[in-house]
């Protein structure tokens, strides 16, 4: 497998630098992506790194996931306007464990091959370099001008960014381009990659190489992905897409892939999922001939659903958004775990009702008429209950005055009342 031409026909290829190619057809290479741990978990804006990381070992190469604990202090000027916070050593530390974890679902870190992944923390080498250390070894080799001339720092320069740059932010690129350098020299590390936005950047580690010892270091980078409206991608209204369910649930990130449009799902089963060519050429064609069917939608969301969390997740998230969109049964209902259940009706009526009124037991037409008002009258609730048009739990209601108990309640919690076919509400008991 070719791993330039891979990212190329997967639309994941931007730029690289002259000979780069010729270097991955002649030998095993190990290559870098920095991830910087501004947080415990990565999300979907990570992803596209993550893959060309995975194609890059499934083409029999080394990759390193370089862990920013030390740029990770500073934070990259690269398509910011101001400067971000900075981390305590404590929550970069937690925030690195859960990284690692993820990323261990994608690469294979544990396996005897030559070409196995590793996690490297740049905290580990930056840790005892003194600032005098720092400004004889690394800052003599780059002139101020060389840097000066990067888009990132010319557009925070320029005026664009009211606060401009910072001394600490300007020298990010120095400190990005020694971690290249200790790679090449203590791994053998030969390529660099990631975003578009990193190209000044990566090229400043490539240029001090060959400055500091004559070496001869490569850049490749991937697009930074966008929605076809030019929104960013990876953003809801609720923030980012995170892979870690504690953040985002399986299903709502299951949601998430299932609602993008047309033309996004034929870029995104390229870029996030391993579909070999072929496969992803006969589902375009299938989609094609009957985009009502929403083939493109519901395979990737398949596959970067499992790929991410897991089969079971995958299966509960359909049977989830069956519930809600395809009726579902009062079974499947039961099975939802808290947290599900909550993504799945977020954004329904909500009522309260007291707990001890339901522990003595009350009729449905009292309970949703005046504890929890989901029905303006009692004659208009039991016109709707002989019609077949109310459910409780997913299970038609056959008198309006049947009794609901404790018992009824999902997770001892909740009750859903379905009004008509589209209406749904909530109702908690406290």
């Amino acid at each position: 497998m070719n791993f330039v031409e891979e990212l190329r026909w997967r639309g994941m290829l931007h730029d690289m630098m002259p000979g780069t190619e010729e270097l991955l057809a002649k030998e095993q290479v190990t290559a870098y992506i920095g991830f910087d741990p501004t947080a415990d978990s990565l999300h979907i804006g990570h992803l596209c790194s993550v893959m060309i990381l995975r194609h890059f070992q499934r083409c029999g190469h080394k990759p390193l996931a370089l862990i920013g604990g030390a740029t990770g202090m500073i934070g990259d000027p690269s398509g910011k306007s101001q400067e971000r916070n900075l981390l305590t050593e404590e929550t970069l530390q937690r925030n690195i464990a859960g990284m690692k974890k993820q990323l261990s679902k994608f690469l294979d870190f544990d396996s005897d091959a030559p070409n196995h992944a590793e996690l490297v923390n740049n905290y580990d080498w930056m840790k005892d370099f003194t600032f005098l250390d720092f400004a004889r070894e690394v800052g003599k080799h780059i002139t101020v001008n060389y840097m000066m001339a990067k888009d990132s720092v010319k557009k925070r320069l320029n005026g664009e960014a009211r606060d401009g740059l910072s001394f600490t932010e300007f020298t990010y690129q120095l400190l990005q381009g020694y971690d290249f350098l200790h790679l090449y020299e203590t791994k053998g590390c030969k390529l660099q990659m990631g975003g578009s936005d990193q190209w000044g950047n990566i090229t400043t580690g490539a240029e001090l190489i060959r400055r500091t010892n004559g070496g001869e270091a490569f850049a490749l980078t991937c697009p930074l992905i966008t929605k076809a409206d030019g929104g960013k991608f990876g953003k809801t209204e609720s923030g980012n897409v995170w892979l870690d369910p504690r953040y985002t649930s399986p299903y709502k990130f299951y949601q998430f892939w299932l609602n993008v449009s047309d033309e996004d799902a034929a870029r995104y089963i390229k870029i996030f999922t391993a579909l070999p060519k072929e496969e992803i050429e006969a589902l375009t064609a299938q989609h094609t001939e009957a985009p009502h069917l929403r083939v493109l939608q519901k395979r990737l969301a398949k596959e970067v659903t499992v790929m991410v969390h897991s089969e079971e997740d995958y299966n509960a998230a359909v049977e989830a958004s069956n519930i809600l969109f395809g009726g579902g049964t009062s079974e499947a209902l039961k099975k939802l775990d808290e947290q599900t259940l909550l993504s799945v009706f977020e954004g329904v009526p909500q009522f309260e009702v007291s707990r001890d009124a339901l522990g003595a037991g009350v009729k449905a037409v009292d309970l949703f008429v005046e504890n929890a008002p989901i029905f303006p009258s009692k004659g208009e609730m039991r016109k709707l209950v002989q019609g077949g048009g109310v459910s409780l739990n997913k299970e038609k209601l056959t008198a309006f005055d049947q009794i609901v108990t404790t018992n009824d309640l999902l997770d001892d919690k909740y009750l859903l009342v379905q009004r008509g076919k589209k209406n749904y509400y909530l109702v908690i008991a406290k």
